[in-house]
């Protein structure tokens, strides 16, 4: 069982296809740099004009990151996408309880270095309720650029849409090998099989009615269903204090 990003991550979409351009305006796509290594990637999406929720598995120890907004086709340069935006992340605050090795509250807050201009291509999805049920069976939209299939290797340049559903915690801790916590863990997937995240995507939300339900983390390494999502509603309160203490504090802010 594998995180969902980077280079052990969990990766693209399969099954899916192209979403309509811009037509996910809170989507976000990380480039994440260290030193003399690879550009490792991950999702995310806009829950305000400088905020940025993703995984927090995506975080890689002294590295820097660049959150692409408003784009649909993230290998063009402008003016080729000339709607747009990089702006460097300033500060990474992943949720304090996360556990590399369990993946529980894989949860991380990106504050921008500079706000995002609002328009038709960006704009913030709001956050659910904390702590609603999400009816099993829920039919709910998975975006991302992550690869879409593993043999050969092949990703994509632009924005992918898949339905999932919604499944039973049971499902989950029936057929994962590793521990599933239905307190901040959402079960989802394709009955069928058929459909699935994969490298690259991890960090995406999983879009129920509109808001974001949960944040792709892990799941097996071959894209088979169940597939592992952070439970958004758990955190939302969290969340929602980290930004106060930003708005408070300002750029000298610490946590």
């Amino acid at each position: 069982m594998l995180p969902l990003s980077l280079a052990i991550g969990k990766w693209g979409i399969v099954g899916g296809q192209e979403a309509v351009p811009h037509s996910r305006p809170y989507m976000a796509f990380l480039k994440i740099k260290r030193c003399f290594e690879p550009v490792n990637t991950c999702g995310g999406f806009l829950i305000r004009d400088d905020m940025v929720v993703t995984a927090a598995h995506c975080r890689v120890k002294r590295s820097k990151g660049i959150v692409v907004l408003g784009a649909h086709n993230i290998r063009k340069k402008e003016p080729r996408e000339p709607r747009s935006q990089k702006i460097r992340v300033r500060r990474w605050i992943r949720h304090p309880k996360y556990n590399k090795m369990t993946q529980n509250n894989d949860i991380m807050l990106l504050q921008l270095r500079k706000r995002a201009e609002l328009n038709d291509w960006v704009q913030p999805i709001p956050l659910p309720h904390p702590w609603p049920e999400v009816p099993v069976g829920t039919r709910c939209n998975m975006s991302g650029w992550g690869w879409m299939q593993v043999n050969p290797a092949k990703s994509s340049d632009v924005l992918q849409d898949v339905v999932l559903e919604v499944m039973a915690d049971e499902v989950c801790e029936r057929n994962l090998t590793k521990p599933y916590d239905a307190k901040s863990m959402l079960c989802a997937g394709d009955p069928r099989g058929k459909k699935a995240t994969l490298k690259g995507d991890s960090g995406g939300p999983l879009v129920c009615d509109g808001v974001p339900q949960g944040i792709v983390s892990w799941g097996p390494s071959n894209g088979a269903s169940p597939e592992v999502y952070a439970r958004v509603s758990r955190f939302v309160r969290w969340i929602r204090t980290v930004m106060k203490q930003a708005n408070d504090q300002g750029a000298s802010w610490e946590m």
